[in-house]
């Protein structure tokens, strides 16, 4: 498995994104994705998984040292209380002394960036959280999280797939050494059925959800965390480091427009970051 080197971080490039996966299939989903090498899971107390995403790492036969393991905070927990408060929860709950990287879901417009990356902080010194990082900021904000936080912030969690340009964002991470992790890496299954990433996948004999995979974490600084949850899916998933695109590939890839409904989809976190609640 590749990785990308942020702050004091190695993570490994591709990882199990569970968000809407709940209940007993999302252990079994944990449990067969590190039995298929998969060695990052990404969870949230948004998710209402947390319990069994650990419930899934412990019936693995894979070390816990070994799962690069993300939780965030939910935006009613930035406040600073609510913050040490809900993550202790998070580690109750994930069975677990540790995570290797907390976030903060979402930017909150009522809460300051330096009450929230406050408590982070002091998590960290304790060495409760081993990597601190942010979700669905800005390249302004994420600026600005870097100046307030004591410790590196290794990444910065954002909507990207072939399209949703993500393009000065992306500058900002690779010059800063920052990554860039891509959720909803398929556009929300869009790129399944996409015909420019199916036909350049004939070429490799690929398919096009392994094409979009593989545009994202050839890209210097990208994670990508795709969701899935049979066998099946999660092993096509993974199958996306033997192979390498073209330039021309990458770029044809990259001028993808989506459909409308995806184009509007992709206004969502604007929106989002603005709205306080």
């Amino acid at each position: 498995m590749d990785t990308v080197t942020a702050g004091d971080a190695e993570i490994p490039a591709l990882g199990l994104g569970t968000w809407q996966n709940t209940g007993p299939g999302c252990a079994e989903t944990v449990e067969t994705a590190l039995e298929l090498g998969y060695r990052h899971v990404d969870t949230a107390q948004m998710y209402d998984n947390e319990a069994q995403v650990g419930e899934g790492i412990a019936r693995s036969n894979v070390d816990r040292d070994d799962v690069f393991l993300t939780t965030k905070l939910d935006r009613g927990n930035l406040r600073a209380d609510d913050a040490r408060e809900s993550f202790e929860q998070s580690l109750e709950k994930l069975d677990t002394d540790y995570v290797d990287l907390l976030l903060i879901h979402w930017p909150h417009p009522r809460v300051p960036f330096e009450e929230t990356l406050g408590v982070m902080d002091d998590l960290y010194q304790e060495g409760n959280v081993r990597q601190l990082g942010v979700s669905n900021f800005t390249t302004d904000q994420l600026r600005e999280a870097r100046e307030i936080a004591d410790a590196p912030i290794a990444t910065d969690q954002v909507l990207y797939n072939p399209y949703k340009d993500q393009s000065n964002l992306l500058d900002y991470c690779q010059r800063e050494g920052v990554a860039l992790t891509a959720y909803s890496p398929l556009g929300r299954g869009e790129a399944i059925t996409d015909g420019t990433l199916a036909e350049i996948g004939d070429t490799y004999d690929k398919s096009a959800a392994q094409v979009a995979l593989r545009w994202l974490v050839q890209q210097e600084n990208v994670v990508a965390i795709p969701k899935a949850s049979s066998r099946d899916h999660l092993e096509a998933n993974l199958a996306v480091f033997d192979f390498e695109l073209t330039g021309a590939e990458m770029e044809r890839i990259a001028g993808l427009d989506g459909s409308i409904r995806r184009r509007l989809w992709n206004r969502l976190p604007g929106l989002m970051r603005k709205v306080p609640f």
